[in-house]
């Protein structure tokens, strides 16, 4: 058991020294400390409910389906492995076998974490199953345990165990747990107020729980009178046993929460004063100390403990004067103990840390003993910091086990494994081996890279002469993906090549560093450098439209051109997609022809709903993103093309603020394509759907005339795809945002160094390498678009190149050495479309056509 510990231990060690070997030596500092933890043995502290809100597994697999099980199922295909937060797979969800009833508590989903864990926050989601399903739970209880044996229901601060869960079938609805829970296996059992049928999808957020610590036993905390005031000391969220002591539990001394310094006061609204402690006067205990037992997962190495005191002496209150701890490794206390005495302070009330020093000892119990240091003694947390012992017995002994034989003179808790610790110190060895190894290279490679740079210098200035010109932009991205031993950041590799003068010209519309700026002129595409651009953080995380400064300041003066609509008439079908500000929605709109201009009409009867998408900013938005999102409601209001998603009325009287626009009834492209063959194809498919050359290239013009209109006006997409692309009758199209937005298509976008989700197979090099986003890069994505229709969506674009691979592609466009690989010719594609995708994917950005021309080469040559 030790030994595989340890081979995980260099292991683990090992995959940090592989991330380090593939960065330079400032990077490298990054990783340093994980190194250092993981070559010293990490010390564990205690989690904060803040930061720990991870999600643990349901929706991104990492919890197996073995460790799911539920009391019942419809069917096989709603069985608990389909309870997974934000998945469609089986019949959608999780579905107990028989309707629930009120005070019908015996039906529940369980999940094995398989170890302890924090658990902060939990989300739930009803049976959607794209339309198909309209079950979810309304009210749920949690139970918990940490050994699977004894169970304990979840109450919040107040004492309530309902948690209000969901009101349809496909939003996710996430509640925090006042107080958090330390457990191992959780239980959701769906509670209802009448007999109905419902389904769920869960997932649980938070965090390791990395103290070890099973439970505590220590007496009830105290009432105080002060000044009066009755301050309520006890453990209000202890979840175990509770009488005149309190035994088998956990709670408010590990829920992550410290004590003001004002013990009268509380972080939590709502509850009563001194919730936040627990506390003790010396007058109603025999002895002058408060004993509390500590109880482990397993024997472990201890540190340090760390008490959280308050300190209000003009109150009687003190932080302890001393505390004596005694352990226990296996069933017997040791005879030796560690004591510690802190300083007391008396000119500062301030709540504090006291940090205690345990001095390495094994065990798997604790008891300390903290003595007065005046009437009242009051603590909010406590904390150990240990590692697991590297021991022969790591684990105590179950009730099961037979108890180990020893031989006279063997001391059973503390001898050393002498193998494991020869493995050790090899795995540390090796480690520091390799560690040298890729310093020297990182260091050689400097030195190396700068002996290049001092040969080029006096080219390069002699060339260069005079300072670059001011539109000169650095890269956005910290860092790019390598493209080979010899790259480095775009803006200083591009600085060495011959062509410089050439890329600053094309990147940033200006002559060459060396003369004087000049105005780009207009015979091609505008450039704007990213720079000039208003960057809207959209509601689902996108730019619809990246605007140029100017034009958006010609905007701001302007009122919104759209009508005020009522949220009442909205009826909410189906969520398409989320992101960090808000959320997309499918909706049926009544009355909405009355908000329409006299130039625009439904294809409907009048009196029937029309279908809409809603934008929806989240209430707690901040107030940059309610800022962009009317912003974003002024430009979309001024945009008025047949081939343009339309704004058709807002609501923003009050929160949350909405803005609706047209929804077609086909969806979007790229999955109304991938769900239709060709002609040619459909006769070997019987019944097949038909889509033919004809509508698809009459799709593509479509697409050209909107993006015609769009860059007329200097609006830059910046996410032109199918998947953005929304379809009507008679293959009607209208150019869209939605596409990031949805899980569907989470696999089209790329994360860059966590700075920015870009969809890199449609981008052009410029907007990858030097964060350029301009019409002439929307003419690329055109390119792309044009060959996903003309293979009918069937694959995405550059299938057999990974991301890093097609990052690298763009590179080869910038080195421009002729070993770029380009998207191939479309088996349904004629030759002069497949020469116009080509001309979209010019190198160089001026040379590609404009969205005039491309829309005048699909006039002539269509069948």
């Amino acid at each position: 058991m030790v030994v595989s510990k340890w081979g995980l231990f260099c292991a683990s060690s090992l995959s940090v020294l592989h991330v380090v070997g593939m960065k330079n030596l400032a990077e490298m500092r990054h990783h340093l400390p994980l190194l250092l933890l993981l070559l010293l043995g990490a010390v564990r502290t205690q989690v904060n409910p803040g930061v720990c809100r991870y999600p643990l597994g349901m929706s991104g697999g990492q919890i197996q389906d073995e460790d799911i099980s539920a009391s019942s199922q419809w069917s096989e295909s709603t069985a608990a492995r389909y309870g997974r937060l934000d998945f469609e797979e089986g019949d959608g969800a999780w579905c107990p076998e028989i309707t629930v009833e009120p005070d019908h508590l015996n039906e529940f989903l369980q999940i094995d974490l398989r170890s302890l864990h924090f658990i902060t926050l939990v989300g739930t989601q009803g049976r959607h199953a794209g339309g198909m399903g309209n079950e979810f739970a309304q009210m749920y209880k949690i139970k918990y345990s940490r050994d699977g044996n004894r169970w304990i229901s979840w109450r919040n601060r107040q004492g309530r165990e309902i948690i209000e869960g969901n009101r349809n079938a496909y939003d996710v609805v996430l509640k925090d747990l006042e107080p958090p829970i330390i457990a191992r296996f959780v239980r959701f059992m769906p509670v209802t107020d009448h007999s109905m049928n419902v389904c769920m999808r869960v997932e649980l957020y938070g965090c390791e729980w990395l103290d070890g610590l099973v439970s505590y036993s220590a007496p009830t905390g105290q009432q105080m009178i002060y000044e009066d005031l009755q301050v309520q000391l006890n453990d209000s969220v202890y979840d175990g046993a509770v009488g005149y002591s309190m035994t088998e539990g956990l709670g408010q001394l590990t829920d992550g929460m410290c004590g003001l310094d004002d013990f009268t006061l509380s972080h939590v609204y709502g509850v009563w004063p001194g919730y936040d402690y627990v506390g003790w006067s010396n007058e109603s205990l025999p002895m002058d100390y408060v004993e509390i037992m500590f109880e482990f997962d397993r024997i472990r190495n201890f540190t340090t403990m760390k008490v959280h005191c308050n300190n209000m002496f003009t109150s009687r209150v003190k932080m302890f004067r001393q505390v004596v701890c005694r352990f226990r490794s296996e069933s017997d206390w040791e005879p030796t103990s560690a004591s510690f005495s802190p300083i007391m302070d008396n000119a500062n009330p301030s709540a504090r840390f006291v940090t205690v020093s345990l001095h390495n000892h094994m065990a798997s119990a604790i008891k300390c003993q903290y003595y007065f240091a005046d009437t009242w003694m009051m603590f909010s947390e406590i904390t150990f910091q240990s590692d697991t012992a590297m021991y022969n017995t790591t684990l105590p002994p179950s009730n099961t086990d037979p108890p180990t034989s020893t031989q006279p003179g063997d001391d059973p808790t503390h001898k050393v494994d002498d193998s494991n610790t020869r493995i050790l110190i090899g795995c540390l060895v090796a480690i520091i081996f390799i560690l040298v190894a890729i310093i020297v290279m990182i260091l050689w490679r400097q030195v190396w890279q700068k002996m290049l740079e001092k040969s080029e210098t006096y080219t390069y200035s002699s060339n260069n002469n005079h300072s670059s010109s001011p539109s000169e932009q650095e890269s956005t991205y910290e860092r790019i993906f390598p493209l080979g031993p010899d790259y480095q950041e775009p803006s200083r590799l591009i600085r060495k090549l011959p062509e410089f003068s050439q890329v600053t010209e094309e990147a940033a519309g200006t002559s060459v560093a060396s003369k004087p700026a000049q105005a780009s002129g207009q015979e091609g595409v505008p450039h704007y450098a990213e720079a000039d651009i208003v960057n809207l953080q959209g509601v689902t995380g996108s730019n619809t439209y990246a605007v140029p400064a100017i034009t958006m300041d010609l905007l701001s003066g302007k009122d919104v051109a759209v009508g005020e609509f009522p949220m009442k008439l909205l009826s909410f079908k189906e969520k398409l997609g989320e992101g960090q500000f808000g959320e997309v929605h499918l909706c049926e709109a009544e009355g909405m022809q009355d908000f329409m201009d006299e130039d625009f009409s439904f294809d409907v009867s009048p009196g029937m709903p029309v279908l809409v998408a809603v934008k929806m900013l989240r209430a707690d938005a901040n107030k940059n993103a309610r800022n962009d999102f009317l912003k974003e409601i002024k430009i979309m209001s001024r945009l008025k093309d047949p081939n343009t998603i339309r704004l058709l009325a807002v609501c923003i009287c009050a929160d949350p603020l909405c803005m609706i626009t047209e929804y077609m009834e086909n969806g979007d492209l790229n999955q109304f394509l991938s769900r239709h063959d060709p002609k040619i194809q459909a006769a070997f498919f019987g019944n097949a759907a038909i889509v033919t050359y004809s509508n698809l290239h009459y799709m593509a013009m479509q697409i050209a005339s909107g993006m015609k209109y769009l860059s007329s006006l200097n609006f830059v997409h910046r996410d032109l795809a199918t998947r953005n692309c929304l379809v009507g009758k008679n293959y009607t199209i209208k150019i869209a945002d939605f596409g990031m937005s949805r899980n569907l298509y989470s696999g089209d976008y790329y994360r860059i160094q966590g700075r920015a989700v870009l969809p890199i197979r449609w981008m052009s090099w410029e907007s990858i390498l030097l964060g350029k986003f301009t019409t002439a890069s929307d003419v690329w994505a055109f390119g792309v678009t044009l060959w996903e229709i003309l293979t009918f969506c069937k694959e995405q674009p550059y299938s057999q190149l990974s991301d890093e691979q097609v990052i690298e592609n763009t590179g080869e466009f910038f080195r421009d050495q002729k070993r770029q690989i380009y998207l191939p010719q479309p088996a349904a594609c004629p030759d002069p479309v497949y020469k116009l995708m080509l001309s979209c994917w010019q190198r160089n950005a001026k040379e590609r056509p404009p969205f005039q021309d491309i829309h005048r080469v699909l006039l002539e040559c269509q069948p």
